[in-house]
């Protein structure tokens, strides 16, 4: 189902440091940009649980998960051990410009018994384009508690958009839960998900003219 989503998130983390050499990007285009959530698949996003809002200032754009829970234990299914979800977003920019991501900052909550391990990974890559490789971040037992994790790409490898080309962008995220050698009668969890339901995946944009 097609989701045009307004502006107006919350500003995670000022880029200008990132993008500051001239010679890799510009600043962001005077008027606002649109994302489409085209489709949303996987065991970790069911149909109407994700949602992508983009910042006011274009240079970041949030996805919030409210079922991305990954887990073992007495009373989890056994494909429970991993979930993973795909976007494809239409990023509808201005005339004249495109973007690519440039980090990515991840957020969640984890319950891990001793001898039980986790891990969060990531990729994204625009429609068409081969697959870049998996970043990767480990969680180990006993752990209870929020967790946060960044991912960030150095400018002179942003991949940017081709410009004038219409690509869908795909966000594939994964959460994995191995119960190792904890106690098979205890749940260990790892979830992109806040304690009211919510978790905040942030992909801050730099931008450049075509």
């Amino acid at each position: 189902m097609l989701k045009s989503l307004a502006m107006g998130a919350t500003l995670f983390g000022a880029l200008t440091a990132v993008v500051a050499p001239a010679t890799a990007a510009s600043a962001a285009p005077p008027r606002q940009m649109v994302i489409d959530v085209i489709a949303a698949n996987g065991s970790g996003c069911p149909k109407g649980t994700a949602q992508v809002t983009a910042s006011r200032d274009r240079k970041a754009f949030t996805v919030t998960y409210s079922q991305f829970t990954a887990q073992v234990g007495p009373d989890s299914k056994a494909i429970d051990f991993r979930k993973n979800c795909q976007l494809a977003l239409n990023v509808r920019v201005p005339q004249g410009y495109t973007y690519a991501i440039s980090s990515t900052d991840y957020r969640g909550f984890a319950h891990l018994e001793r001898g039980a391990s986790g891990s969060q990974s990531a990729n994204y890559y625009f429609q068409g384009e081969r697959q870049n490789s998996r970043i990767r971040h480990n969680f180990a037992g006993p752990m209870d508690g929020d967790w946060q994790r960044t991912d960030k790409v150095a400018i002179r490898s942003l991949s940017f958009r081709p410009c004038g080309e219409q690509r869908y962008l795909n966000v594939n995220t994964e959460l994995r839960v191995n119960r190792g050698l904890s106690s098979s009668r205890k749940t260990s969890m790892l979830t992109m998900d806040s304690t009211d339901g919510t978790i905040d995946t942030v992909y801050h944009l730099a931008w450049k003219k075509c």
